[in-house]
């Protein structure tokens, strides 16, 4: 069942985000063997300096996630939170109005760093523990609601296959975003993923990319996680360190159709792309005006 929203607002944390405005997450992995940086900012330290360097270039939001989403080492609760507590502690103090996104599935994870500040739960396993967004009421935190397909969490798709990829998108993450609102979560806090990648193949996130519009029809905030995503890397043929062109193609084709959220590794990069959407749609002036004036 398509659940619509019929509100324009976003608020996440002290942030408001104004219809037209691109908010730009940044991606802070405190894992050893994450996707793309393989380990780069699990210590303390160089995740801060990360996070310093994101919020320089223009992050409005960033997403902490202690457990690599594919195949790996298990990771338990205990040690998510070890890995990401400190991470969310330290940056509620650094950057009081930055908004802080917790990446996880488990519910009493979300508990502990909704607790230490985190604004926003991102939950990229589609509703897997259902008392997820509970949690995110009780703390007034936002939500994502995902679609996955029906797999399990840190499991990839074999076969997945959709009679419209986009149309089961759409009735999955709408349904969790009605399910989250009667849980108690506010309806100007809940964003609705297609989550590309994650249970699907590559033509299915390319399907996704060309119809997000319809995504955007429901009236729930988009968020899109793109970046250097396989199915990037399989449609240009290109390993994980090539794919920031083809990235930002994708993000500017996904800010067009009116995504509202960006998840990007490369800050600088994905933001000149979105200013330059945003002022091509009439929502945002150039920086400076000077051509043809004097």
């Amino acid at each position: 069942m398509i659940v619509p929203r019929r509100e324009d607002s976003l608020r996440l944390g002290s942030r408001e985000f104004a219809p037209g405005e691109f908010a730009l997450m940044a991606i802070i992995n405190r894992t050893p063997d994450s996707f793309y940086d393989n380990g780069a900012t699990f210590d303390l330290e160089p995740a801060l300096e990360h996070l310093a360097r994101a919020v320089s270039e223009g992050a409005d939001i960033v997403d902490v996630g202690g457990v690599r989403a594919g195949y790996g080492p298990e990771v338990d609760a205990t040690e998510e939170l070890r890995r990401t507590s400190d991470f969310v502690a330290e940056a509620r103090s650094r950057f009081p109005e930055l908004v802080i996104s917790i990446d996880t599935w488990r519910s009493e994870v979300a508990d502990e760093l909704c607790k230490l500040g985190a604004d926003l739960v991102n939950d990229t396993w589609s509703g897997h523990d259902p008392e997820l967004a509970s949690v995110a009421a009780q703390h007034g935190a936002g939500l994502v609601c995902s679609h996955t397909g029906g797999i399990g969490p840190r499991t990839d798709p074999h076969r997945a296959a959709y009679a419209d990829v986009v149309a089961d998108v759409i009735n999955t993450v709408t349904e969790l975003a009605g399910k989250a609102v009667e849980a108690g979560v506010r309806a100007d806090g809940i964003l609705i993923d297609p989550t590309h990648d994650f249970g699907k193949n590559t033509r299915h996130s390319l399907e996704l990319t060309r119809r997000l519009d319809e995504l955007v029809a429901t009236g729930w905030p988009v968020l899109v996680a793109l970046s250097n995503k396989d199915f990037v890397g399989e449609t240009l043929d290109l390993d994980k360190d090539r794919r920031l062109p083809g990235t930002l193609g994708a993000t500017a084709i996904s800010a067009w159709q009116g995504a509202r959220v960006f998840r990007a590794h490369n800050v600088a990069e994905t933001r000149q792309v979105l200013d330059m959407v945003a002022s091509i749609k009439g929502d945002r002036p150039p920086a400076v005006a000077r051509r043809g004036l004097a």
